[in-house]
């Protein structure tokens, strides 16, 4: 049994690893850095701790749409700069992350601000296991071939008849919606 302390580290070593593979898709398979992923994080955390507190749901359900809207948002904010190169692309996301912050501080009746919420239950181990599982099967699906073509050689893969634009939207809406789900397991925490 693990005494209070090992628990906390294996749900942040647990959360951590969600963020990362997340990552992981969207820089090592089409070199797209983004500074974003903190901001997805938190929308995920304060979708998820309002639809448990607030609206009494389910902790799976509520980590589940926390994920999803940060997977929403994601899309929008891809389709409006997918196609920025460089440090452009980087910047835009700096930029989201930093209203992302701003506007949860701003709404403090309603999210609590940078004290978040507290007293939700958590199952970050087989959330884990099961990103990594997720990540594995879209990494070694056509998709994941798609995005390796891409990252080796965007012009070719475009010549192939891959469309780098929507691949490199799907990475980055997988890399938010991982980060959705790390920052919705550590809400509780």
């Amino acid at each position: 049994m693990l005494n209070s302390f090992q628990e906390g580290v294996l749900i942040i070593c647990c959360v951590n690893v969600i963020a990362v593979l997340g990552m992981s898709v969207l820089t090592g398979f089409t070199r797209l850095f983004s500074f974003g992923n903190a901001g997805f994080m938190s929308i995920g955390a304060y979708a998820a701790a309002i639809c448990s507190v607030q609206f009494h749901l389910p902790f799976v359900l509520s980590v589940i749409i926390g994920a999803a809207m940060a997977g929403v948002i994601s899309y929008i904010l891809g389709s409006l700069t997918i196609r920025l190169r460089g440090d452009y692309f980087l910047i835009s996301c700096l930029g989201f992350g930093e209203c992302v912050r701003v506007l949860f501080n701003y709404t403090k009746n309603l999210t609590g601000g940078a004290n978040g919420y507290s007293n939700i239950g958590v199952i970050a181990v087989f959330c884990a296991v099961r990103a990594f599982v997720i990540a594995w099967n879209f990494i070694h699906s056509r998709y994941g071939q798609a995005l390796s073509a891409i990252r080796e050689n965007e012009v070719a893969a475009a010549a192939n008849g891959i469309n780098v634009v929507r691949y490199k939207k799907m990475s980055f809406v997988f890399s938010a919606i991982y980060a959705g789900w790390a920052g919705a397991l550590y809400a509780p925490y």
